[in-house]
């Protein structure tokens, strides 16, 4: 046991080490997913957090050049109860443990990631410290204490500059404003006939219309979206110009360019399997998500924005819509892998939009 995970409560756990042997301070955040650890791994959401996942085997399939969401890897560092070094798959192409020492990302194995789990439920996301074991627990402490936030994560996840997704025979061009994609989302695009252009999250409402696009992506992305105003902004002059579709970051942006408030939960949303219901049709739909923050309903009557989505465990904010303005959002995700593939009708409500505009309807 030749590391340890230090929680800002003052906590302890001994652990073993894998991938990078790196020291890091990052948020702690639990996952609930069996599968998937290497989309969440390339998950640019993730950025600045260290992520437990709840399921106990993790590395078994090892890591497959094709299923990766982005070509970075998002968070800090990775605590698993049993990692398994050799995967039995025909398709990887790596190990986890070779992924994470490529891109320098600690990972604790050997933890009791259910007490560790059960300590970030009840006293909600913290701080934590991946150290070698003879940190005294003084010098630990007060890293923990000096450690401040970064805010500037979707400027960090960003693209730096426009790129192209095609596709054949492309009925709609899509702008996609990057806070942090998944490739996914954008292979979800292309599936429905977009072709998409991706560009970066500070580009100008001039420079996105004159792409002339006939319909508007808001991106996944980390942190609290009270950090980007200028995304809440742009958002503010493309509505009514075009049909808008944001996911989690975009969401929470697209509520807060209406009047709608954001805040932080306790412990997150983080799994393949969260319940959420559709009020418009009464369906249930099982999700994937990702997210520390939701949009509060305070104020909601005097807005335009109707609540179209609620999750069923804790009744918070799951989806949004404008219909005048052809504007609709969800807090989770559902182009989901991997994942459950209730939600990816949205895409089709997407196009729905696009055509309509371009019909004058």
């Amino acid at each position: 046991m030749d590391r340890k995970l230090v929680l800002q409560n003052g906590m302890e756990l001994e652990a073993k080490g894998f991938g990078s042997q790196k020291e890091v301070i990052a948020e702690l955040v639990f996952n609930t997913s069996m599968v998937g650890y290497q989309e969440i791994l390339s998950d640019p959401s993730y950025t600045e957090q260290i992520v437990v996942m709840t399921y106990p085997l993790i590395g078994n399939y090892g890591i497959i050049d094709e299923d990766y969401e982005s070509k970075q890897i998002g968070p800090k560092g990775f605590i698993v109860r049993e990692y398994n070094d050799k995967p039995s798959n025909f398709r990887y192409t790596k190990t986890l443990n070779e992924l994470l020492e490529e891109n320098e990302v600690p990972g604790l194995t050997h933890l009791d990631t259910r007490k560790l789990t059960r300590i970030l439920r009840d006293e909600g996301a913290m701080l934590g410290l991946i150290c070698d074991s003879d940190v005294s627990h003084e010098e630990a402490m007060a890293k923990l204490a000096a450690y401040s936030a970064p805010k500037d994560l979707v400027a960090r996840v960003s693209c730096r500059k426009k790129w192209y997704s095609r596709c054949a025979n492309p009925r709609f061009n899509v702008v996609a404003i990057d806070c942090g994609i998944k490739y996914n989302i954008i292979r979800e695009l292309n599936r429905y006939g977009c072709n998409v252009t991706i560009v970066p999250y500070n580009t100008s409402y001039e420079t996105i219309m004159a792409l002339n696009p006939d319909g508007i992506f808001l991106s996944n992305g980390p942190g609290d979206p009270e950090n980007v105003p200028e995304v809440v902004e742009l958002i503010r002059q493309l509505q009514g110009k075009k049909p808008i579709f944001g996911i989690c970051l975009g969401h929470q942006m697209i509520a807060l360019a209406n009047g709608l408030r954001t805040y932080k939960l306790k412990f997150g949303h983080r799994g393949g399997n969260h319940p959420v219901k559709n009020l418009l049709t009464g369906k249930v739909e099982i999700t994937s998500q990702n997210h520390s923050y939701a949009v509060s309903t305070d104020g909601i009557e005097k807005t335009r924005v109707e609540i179209t989505h609620i999750n069923l465990l804790d009744q918070t904010v799951e989806g949004l819509r404008i219909d005048e303005d052809r504007i609709f959002s969800t807090q989770y995700h559902p182009e989901s892998a991997s994942g459950p593939e209730d939600s990816k009708y949205l895409f089709g409500l997407f196009i729905h939009n696009m055509e309509a505009m371009k019909e004058g309807r």
